[in-house]
């Protein structure tokens, strides 16, 4: 059974970084892809980045573009989200999903696995 553990999430100022972690355990990884959506209250869950296990190929949503970077350490088992930039439109929970192929990464209802989400927080 695929588990995945989110870390990383807190309050930071508009303008700073935060990096977010999450542990994955339960694999091999080989033919998944690995996702961190969000959301905010009283809004539908949100795409962030994407990247394939096996090759690193990432897909980032539009808002996030350029500002945050998605990583994954095969060692480690691990697939990072590092933000900058933040904005207060980003404070929202942040949840990492895991599931099997690469097509359409982006989409919320094709993940099979989740984490129990990290709340970011970003003043203004």
């Amino acid at each position: 059974q695929v588990q995945l553990v989110e870390s990383g999430g807190g309050l930071v100022q508009a303008g700073g970084p935060l990096r977010l972690a999450c542990a994955a355990s339960g694999g091999p990884f080989s033919y998944y892809v690995m996702g961190w959506f969000r959301q905010a209250p009283g809004k539908e869950r949100e795409f962030v980045a994407a990247i394939r296990w096996s090759g690193g190929n990432t897909y980032y949503g539009e808002s996030v573009k350029g500002r945050f970077t998605i990583s994954r350490d095969l060692a480690k088992n691990t697939v990072a989200m590092q933000m900058n930039r933040l904005k207060p439109e980003d404070t929202a929970v942040y949840y990492c999903a895991a599931r099997r192929g690469w097509s359409d990464p982006g989409a919320v209802g094709t993940y099979e696995y989740w984490g129990q989400g990290t709340q970011v927080t970003v003043s203004s």
